[in-house]
Order: C-alpha cells, then sequence, then structure tokens
C-alpha cells in the first residue's frame, strides 16, 4: 500500500551551499530531488554554482515556481527573461542566471536537479 509522504524544507534530507550568496535545501519525496534554491542578492550563476558544476552554463532543465525576488536568466542564444514572485518556470538548460535588485529569490524547483550544486 501506498503512503503519504511530508518533510519540510526546516529540516532538508540536504543542503547544498553555493560558493557564496546562497544554497539549495532538497528533500526526496517519491524517489525524486525537489529543493528550495535561496539566491541571495549578488548572486549569479556563472560565478556561485559554475565552479561546482564545472560546465560553461547550467545543463541543467528546472521546472519551477518563484516564492519571492526576481531572477534574470539568460540562454545561450543571448535571450533573456526575467522572472518574479508568483512566476511558473520551466528553464531548458544552456543557461546563466543572476539575481536582479536587493531581495534574495526564494524558488523551488521540481526539475532535473538530482546533480544541481552537488559537489563530487
Amino acid at each position: 500500500m501506498a503512503t503519504i509522504e511530508i518533510k519540510t524544507f526546516r529540516q532538508p534530507d540536504e543542503t547544498r551551499k553555493f560558493e557564496g550568496n546562497g544554497q539549495a535545501d532538497v528533500v526526496m519525496m517519491a524517489g525524486r530531488p525537489v529543493a528550495c534554491g535561496t539566491f541571495e542578492p549578488g548572486w549569479r550563476w556563472s560565478d556561485n554554482v559554475r565552479p561546482i558544476a564545472g560546465t560553461d552554463l547550467c545543463e541543467v532543465s528546472h521546472l519551477g515556481y518563484c516564492l519571492s525576488g526576481r531572477m534574470r536568466v539568460r540562454m545561450s542564444d543571448g535571450t533573456e527573461q526575467e522572472v518574479a514572485a508568483g512566476d511558473v518556470v520551466a528553464i531548458p538548460p544552456g543557461h546563466d542566471a543572476e539575481v536582479v535588485g536587493d531581495e534574495a529569490c526564494v524558488l523551488l524547483d521540481f526539475g532535473e536537479i538530482a546533480e544541481y550544486a552537488k559537489r563530487s
């Protein structure tokens, strides 16, 4: 018989600290990771996660919901979109991103994040 799973980001299964300016708290739900990323003002993927990922751009697919703040996402072809509180977003691989403004961007991520910001 299947059972209901309930977890909280206040007690994550794992915390993945960025190279400054935030972290991703991860809980495993139904065998899949779900992350709550806190991206502090000044955070930029190319500065704060690229050293962990070892790739030129973020090669992870994100499917998320923005709880607070704003983030600008720049795709490899140069197109940009801004994500703000209340937005649901699907971001394909091949992007950079940065926090916009002086408020932390908090984003729930249900995407393919098993290895996102995970140190070897």
